[in-house]
C-alpha cells in the first residue's frame, strides 16, 4: 500500500513542471476536461482570495494528483470554488484506489479533517463513502454531432418550446432590429452591464448577490482577460439592433464551454432572450468545434428545455474521525435534510421558487 504525501502551496507558487503535470492529468481523462478544473483557474482564484491552497500529491517519487481547496479554520477545507463554480475534482491521471490511497488519506496528507464539495466529478474514481453524499445530474447541451443534430433531437423532445423560441427570435428581430449572437466579445462595458443584470436578478429572486462580493467581481474581470491552456474567459452577447439584450460569461477549455453567469435585460423578457441567446450560442459553438455547453446543475426551466445530456456530479464531504468533523456534521444535518426534502418534491420546490420571487419583489419594490 502506497503512503500518500502532499506538499501544500498556493496555486501561484507552482512551477512549470507541476503545472505541466496538472494539465497532462486533465488531458488523460475526458471527465476532467473543464476550465474550472484547470490550473489557470486555480491561479486566478488565488489572485483574489487568500485562502486558496493546492495539495501536490505523491506516492514517493511520482506525482499522483492535485487537490485544490479553500483552507478554513479547524482543519476544514472546501473544494476549490465551493458555492460558486460548476465543476470540482481531485485532478489525478487515474484511479488512486489501486494504489491503496483513500479519500481520508488524501485529506490527511493535506492537513485537513474535513473536505466539502458541491460539484464533484469523476466520483467513481474516488469513492464517496461519507454519509449524506448526494449525486445529481448537471445538464449539458451536447454538440459533438453538430448543431443540426442537436436541434433535431430537441425538436423531437421539446419541439413546441424550441419552435416558440425561434418564433420569438423572429419577433425580436422584426420589432427591434437585426438579431445576432456575438461570441467572444471584447467589451468591458458589456461585461459590466451583464454583471448589473445578474445582480438585479439575484435581488429580484431574493438570492445572495454574488457580485456584491468584491473578490468575485475581480475574479470575473481577471478571467475575462485570461486565455491560457484549458481556461479561456468568454463573453457572449445577444444583440437586437445594436443593443445588448442578453449575455453570458463563461469559461472555455478542452472542448467544453461552461455557462457561468447568464442574464438578460428584463425589459425584453417577453422575447425569451436568454433562450434565444443559448440557441444562437450553440450554433456558433458547434461551428467552432466546441463539443458541449455545460449549463451547470439546477432545476431552472430553460435547462430542462435546452439540455440533451447530463454529467453526474456529487455534493457531500470526505471526513476523518475528529472533533471538528463531528461538529460540522451536526451543524449541517438539519439544513441538508430540509434541502433534500424540498428538492425531492416538485410541489415544494415550485412553492420555494415562488416564495423567493415574492420576497425579492417586496425587498426591491417590484
Amino acid at each position: 500500500m502506497a503512503a500518500v504525501r502532499a506538499s501544500i502551496a498556493r496555486p501561484g507558487e507552482l512551477g512549470g513542471p507541476e503545472l505541466d503535470a496538472w494539465r497532462a492529468m486533465q488531458a488523460a481523462l475526458p471527465e476532467l476536461g473543464n476550465a474550472f478544473l484547470a490550473p489557470a483557474f486555480a491561479r486566478a482564484v488565488d489572485r483574489v482570495r487568500a485562502d486558496v491552497r493546492v495539495g501536490v500529491l505523491s506516492d514517493g517519487a511520482d506525482l499522483v494528483g492535485f487537490l485544490p481547496f479553500h483552507r478554513g479554520p479547524m482543519r476544514r477545507g472546501r473544494a476549490l470554488g465551493t458555492g460558486f463554480v460548476d465543476r470540482q475534482a481531485l485532478v489525478a491521471g487515474g484511479p488512486l484506489g489501486p494504489l491503496g490511497i483513500t479519500p481520508p488519506d488524501v485529506i490527511r496528507a493535506c492537513g485537513l479533517d474535513v473536505w466539502e464539495f458541491d460539484h464533484l466529478v469523476a466520483a467513481e474514481r474516488w469513492p464517496l463513502g461519507a454519509p449524506g453524499a448526494h449525486r445529481l445530474a448537471s445538464p449539458v447541451m451536447d454538440l459533438a454531432a453538430g448543431f443540426g443534430a442537436y436541434l433535431d433531437g430537441r425538436r423531437t423532445v421539446a419541439g413546441g418550446t424550441i419552435a416558440s423560441v425561434l418564433r420569438k427570435r423572429r419577433k425580436l428581430q422584426r420589432e427591434h432590429g437585426p438579431v445576432q449572437v456575438v461570441v467572444g466579445a471584447d467589451d468591458h462595458g458589456a461585461l459590466a452591464l451583464l454583471e448589473r443584470w445578474k445582480s438585479a436578478q439575484y435581488r429580484r429572486t431574493a438570492r445572495r448577490d454574488r457580485f456584491a462580493q468584491p473578490w468575485l467581481a475581480a475574479l470575473v474581470d481577471d478571467l475575462f482577460s485570461t486565455d491560457e491552456p484549458g481556461c479561456c474567459g468568454m463573453l457572449s452577447l445577444l444583440l437586437a439592433g445594436d443593443r445588448p439584450v442578453a449575455g453570458v460569461f463563461g469559461l472555455y477549455g478542452d472542448g467544453t464551454l461552461s455557462s457561468w453567469f447568464p442574464a438578460y435585460d428584463p425589459a425584453y423578457a417577453a422575447y425569451s432572450p436568454g433562450m434565444v441567446l443559448f440557441l444562437g450560442l450553440a450554433e456558433a459553438a458547434a461551428g467552432a468545434g466546441i463539443d458541449r455547453i455545460d449549463l451547470g446543475k439546477g432545476d431552472e426551466a430553460y435547462k430542462a428545455v435546452l439540455a440533451d445530456a447530463s454529467v453526474e456530479v456529487a455534493e457531500g464531504t470526505v471526513e476523518r474521525r475528529s472533533a471538528s468533523a463531528m461538529a460540522l456534521r451536526l451543524q449541517r444535518l438539519p439544513r441538508r435534510a430540509l434541502t433534500g426534502l424540498v428538492l425531492g418534491h416538485p410541489t415544494l420546490r415550485l412553492a420555494a421558487h415562488r416564495s423567493l420571487e415574492r420576497i425579492g419583489r417586496m425587498h426591491h419594490g417590484g
